[in-house]
């Protein structure tokens, strides 16, 4: 078998790489270092989980001259020499701790650039002087825009995850960028997946790039390791599908992918109600409460990870024995990047989709776009023989480790709106009234209205008796207006004299 020390890799390197246990070199890093070794452009694609990142960061570090390096003083002193950019946050902090462990012998110096922190430590760390820099599209231009971020004397650049990064959303950002170094660089782009389109567009960067396939085209993009089932489940039954096949043997850490961010926190606050270890992971989370998530999650302090593709790509965490989809994902793409979260670096894994009914139809494309043998799907839930026999769960296992929490008691309803005493309102008011004429007080008109309604009612019959008019009178006075002298005659109420 070759190792990394007879493919010409420097010492310092293998040293480095050692120490993690990494000896040989997996496929697309065989195939890939003799020719970027060299510093010629390609395009490199492999199959999720086989190494992909190593493949360029190996001859990154080893052309980039590092400060004790005899020919350092002849360049710009702390100007960066190669820029890695990465699609999302995540997958650039993996990336840079994987060229940093490249690195770590030769004392080259690697800054991670991204967002939603502040700009003070990485302006600090450009202002003193790095050597690689790893960064998400938005914040390095944001930092070469304000002219900190000096990219003139760049002689390698790197797109990882390149089908992501030159897609609508970020090929402006990136333009932008390679306009801003040299015409001389290396370029490399590396991804799982390079439709046509894709790589026509990524050779408008290039000079003559080396296409490298480290599979035949014929080949599934899947890894074979990863044992793939798909079921016809229900929405409502999902939650207890997954806390049943938690229980199951040979669980270690999952990974649980969401269709949306809503979706993602509903079903990490359900699986923690039933006594699991689970995290949520999505772009509403504050860049630090998401590192110290990825972080508990790679240290084994948290056992499911509930996230969204914010995750999906690129992210490399050890001993990830199961991927579940909660929803269909909505392309092959998608689906490739989910389950490659297992069964990476030569493990076995095992990839559960949950499929709703409206959802068929988008399963149906992605089945026949990767030839999966999933044609016909059988309707399943959380007690369904197959299920429980796929997944060895014993029969009788629930959905939960820790009993339900009671509910909460129900209140009665407050009979206002202000939701105060349900008491009945009374009809006793005490008013004050005070007549007056010209502003001025009549002594003695005051009065208290405080007798009820009955004692009103019998006050209006007595007027009306000495009146001679029976009709009860109403609480609202009716003025009459009073008759003209002169004599109308009409619609005038006669009286007895």
């Amino acid at each position: 078998m070759t190792t990394f020390r007879e493919l010409g890799v420097q010492p310092e390197i293998c040293d480095a790489l050692e120490t993690k246990g990494i000896i040989e070199p997996f496929a697309i890093q065989e195939m890939t270092l003799s020719v970027a070794l060299n510093g010629t452009d390609l395009i490199g694609q492999a199959r999720t989980g086989t190494g992909k990142t190593l493949a360029f960061s190996i001859p990154v570090v080893q052309r980039t001259v590092a400060p004790g390096d005899r020919d350092y003083d002849q360049l710009p002193q702390g100007k960066p020499q190669a820029l890695i950019i990465a699609p999302t946050r995540e997958l650039a902090l993996q990336v840079s701790g994987d060229v940093q462990l490249a690195a770590s012998k030769r004392g080259i110096r690697v800054l991670t650039v991204y967002g939603g922190v502040g700009f003070d430590q990485q302006v600090d760390a450009l202002q003193t002087g790095v050597e690689i820099v790893v960064g998400t599209p938005g914040r390095l231009l944001d930092l070469a825009n304000r002219k900190i971020l000096d990219l003139s004397h760049v002689h390698a650049l790197v797109l990882d995850e390149a089908d992501e990064m030159l897609d609508l959303g970020f090929l402006e950002d990136i333009q932008k960028l390679v306009r801003l170094t040299p015409e001389t660089r290396q370029t490399m782009l590396f991804s799982a997946t390079m439709p046509g389109p894709i790589v026509a567009l990524a050779r408008s960067y290039m000079r003559t790039p080396m296409n490298i396939r480290a599979e035949s085209s014929y080949d599934q993009q899947t890894v074979p390791a990863t044992t793939q089932y798909v079921y016809q489940a229900h929405d409502l039954d999902k939650p207890e599908m997954i806390g049943r096949l938690l229980q199951g043997p040979n669980v270690d850490k999952v990974v649980v992918f969401a269709r949306t961010k809503r979706q993602a926190q509903r079903v990490a606050d359900d699986l923690t109600e039933r006594g699991f270890n689970a995290s949520p992971l999505h772009g509403d989370m504050a860049q630090v409460a998401r590192e110290k998530a990825m972080q508990r999650f790679r240290d084994g302090k948290v056992d499911v990870l509930v996230c969204t593709d914010v995750a999906a790509r690129g992210i490399d965490v050890t001993g990830v024995s199961h991927v579940i989809n909660y929803t269909t994902p909505d392309d092959h793409k998608t689906y490739v990047h989910r389950i490659g979260r297992t069964g990476r670096a030569g493990a076995s894994g095992i990839a559960v989709t949950l499929v709703d009914w409206a959802d068929l139809h988008k399963w149906k494309l992605i089945n026949k776009e990767l030839d999966l043998p999933f044609h016909e799907l059988v309707e399943t839930y959380s007690g369904s023989d197959n299920f429980l026999h796929d997944m060895g769960i014993p029969r009788g296992t629930k959905g939960r480790i820790k009993p339900a929490a009671p509910p909460a008691p129900k209140t009665d309803r407050p009979a206002n709106r202000e939701g105060g005493s349900s008491a009945p309102r009374t009809n006793n008011r005490n008013r004050n009234r005070t007549r007056s004429r010209g502003g001025e007080v009549v002594a003695g008109e005051t009065k208290t209205e405080s007798a009820p309604k009955a004692a009103a009612a019998v006050g209006a019959t007595e007027g009306s008796a000495e009146t001679g008019d029976t009709t009860p009178r109403s609480n609202n006075r009716n003025r009459r207006r009073r008759r003209p002298s002169g004599g109308a005659t009409g619609g005038g109420t006669a009286t007895a004299e």
